[in-house]
């Protein structure tokens, strides 16, 4: 590549990116400096903080910095002097993927500042660890949003300092460069107020046809959802069908993938007779749709119409993620209206109930930046999933993040045809004010374990009052819903529950098809007090928490099993096939009319 080419392309990416601030400072800049402003100023008053409490610490403060230069002295002579006997002074975490590149180990170039990026990173997380008396939430945020800073920065984000890169640049004549321009190009015209990178090719699949493709019809629609009734694939079933509530910040289909990883049709092997819930996606005339509504015109509608369509008097159900907590707070609705017990059995999937543990989302949870995300909603409208989805990755910034921005961007690589991926970017908007209350009553004042902390339909919850059988399964490395604090959950509910740990994370340990036999799973039938209690006490289990579920299920499917039902009835007749419309509504995509075609002028080039 040379060197007019490459200086035409950084002139047009800095024009690229002159254009994009310049559309955020002008439009939708607006709508995010609230929640801009927030964080800068909470991250100032959290820094304040920890100066002043390191400058009445000279003698901690003193010691870091003296272990830091006599570290890097060390690096400078371990990369010096090494003749491939002697190991790395500092190296990555077992799960960092970032240094995998021969270079980074055998170049004395690449390895000295691979070993002094390291080496800061975990100095800085060392400094503010070491500083006592700085307010646990304060030290929370600090970590968190250093540890994005430093990351943001690391070597392997830049061409110069990544061998993979430079070398590949060198090879290619920079057309990687090139390539990965007109992905961030396209990526940046479909982003809302933050750079939503794509992690999978959108035009490989097709709802229907290659995912969420278990046949089925959607029997009941109204303002929220659509019910979808699956159908059989045995000539017998059980008798109590089965409702699953998905979360509503997600699409329903995570649990029907493809053919090889899909739960439900996996369940309708099984012979049962699921009905999956399918919200719709927000938009701005659903601003005052409330969590309550989901409860009362959500759930509570859809185990209405399952009992009408089955002729059953209960059902089993389950939900998953903030689809569960949906679940049980219609469970503690039915019992503080004084209804009869309308479900027998509920299964919670990584769901929270006690939102005192809420993991590296906590973050985000303090009162200034609450605000500024409500302010930024009300402008807009609703909650744009786009970023909520970018906000999710950055948890895990460097595998769901990073990753794709080195991928993309400055490999030039087209995403991959991945189903999960797919379902991942596929993002869904969430009511103004529903948003509101998971943020400010769930997750910073925790009102839903309070017995008079939050009403629906004007009668106040008592998780307690749930006194049907439950079953809660958790992930070990959940970084959405951790299972320390999902266990802390299942204690506040009043019938026996069966607590169940897998293997891997928020996504994949659920869905965790028997035929992969990929993840295990801990079980322990006693309840002990506190979670780490019961994990010392638990037993684990290869293969997937599928069967041991269904085995748990088949306490509750009632009666001898019936003839294969027929899709609706009379009072809810099929309206048309799976997956339904609701599923298939995408979000709004904002072009920015001042953003051009930077690439123009390469074509010829």
């Amino acid at each position: 590549m040379n060197q007019n080419l490459f200086t035409d392309y950084f002139a047009k990416l800095q024009e690229m990116n002159q254009m994009w601030w310049k559309e955020l400072d002008s439009g939708k800049a607006a709508i995010n400096s609230p929640l801009n402003k927030a964080l800068n100023e909470l991250s100032m008053e959290d820094t304040a903080k920890l100066l002043e409490k390191a400058a009445s610490q000279p003698a901690v403060l003193a010691k870091v910095q003296m272990d830091w230069w006599e570290n890097q002295m060390k690096i400078w002579q371990n990369v010096t002097m090494k003749n491939g006997n002697e190991s790395d002074l500092v190296i990555p975490e077992k799960d960092d993927k970032r240094f995998m590149d021969p270079a980074w180990e055998n170049e004395a170039f690449y390895n000295y500042i691979k070993q002094s990026y390291l080496l800061f990173s975990n100095k800085m997380r060392e400094t503010i660890e070491s500083i006592d008396g700085l307010d646990e939430k304060a030290k929370e945020r600090l970590s968190f949003f250093s540890r994005q800073a430093i990351n943001a920065l690391s070597p392997t984000n830049f061409i110069t300092t990544n061998p993979e890169l430079a070398k590949l640049t060198v090879e290619t004549n920079g057309e990687n460069l090139i390539k990965g321009m007109e992905l961030l190009q396209q990526d940046l015209q479909s982003s809302a107020d933050v750079l939503k990178i794509r992690m999978t090719n959108d035009a490989a699949f097709e709802l229907g046809k290659d995912v969420a493709n278990t046949p089925g019809d959607v029997v009941y629609k109204n303002h929220l959802f659509e019910l979808i009734q699956y159908r059989p694939q045995t000539e017998n079933v059980n008798a109590t069908p089965l409702l699953i509530v998905p979360p509503f910040i997600n699409k329903y289909y995570i649990l029907d993938l493809r053919e090889k990883n899909s739960m439900v049709r996996w369940l309708v092997e099984q012979g049962h007779t699921v009905f999956m819930m399918s919200w719709r996606n927000p938009d701005a005339s659903m601003f005052d749709i409330d969590f309550d509504n989901y409860v009362v015109d959500g759930v509570v509608k859809a185990v209405d119409v399952v009992e009408d369509i089955t002729g059953e008097k209960s059902i089993n159900a389950a939900g998953y993620c903030i689809g569960g907590t949906l679940l049980a707070t219609a469970l503690a609705y039915y019992s503080a209206k004084r209804m009869r017990s309308r479900i027998k059995s509920a299964t919670f999937f990584t769901t929270l109930l006690d939102f005192s543990q809420p993991g590296e989302i906590g973050a985000y949870i303090n009162d200034p930046i609450i605000s500024a995300i409500e302010t930024q909603n009300e402008a807009k409208g609703y909650m744009d999933g786009r970023s909520l989805s970018v906000t999710f990755s950055l948890l895990r910034e460097n595998s769901l993040y990073w990753n794709y921005y080195i991928n993309n961007y400055l490999k030039g690589n087209s995403p991959i045809d991945f189903d999960l991926l797919y379902w991942n970017g596929d993002s869904t908007n969430v009511a103004v004010a529903c948003h509101s209350t998971l943020l400010r009553q769930f997750y910073l004042e925790n009102k839903l374990v309070d017995p008079k902390g939050y009403k629906v339909g004007g009668v106040y919850i008592d998780l307690s009052k749930i006194k049907i059988p439950t079953y809660f399964i958790s992930t070990q490395e959940d970084h959405i819903a951790l299972w320390q604090g999902t266990y802390r959950g299942a204690k506040n509910l009043g019938g026996k529950s069966t607590f169940v740990l897998g293997e891997s994370g928020h996504i994949a340990g659920i869905v965790n098809h028997p035929a992969k036999n990929k993840y295990g799973f801990w079980t322990n039938d006693k309840m002990a007090a506190d979670p780490e209690t019961w994990l010392k006490g638990a037993k684990r289990e290869e293969g997937s928490w599928w069967g041991h579920w269904n085995n748990w299920l088949a306490g509750f499917e009632g009666a001898e099993p019936i003839a294969a039902r027929v899709a609706g009835n009379d009072n809810y007749p099929v309206r048309a096939d799976a997956p339904g419309d609701y599923v298939k509504q995408k979000l709004p995509i904002e072009v920015s009319n001042a953003i051009k075609d930077p690439l123009a002028s390469l074509s010829e080039a």
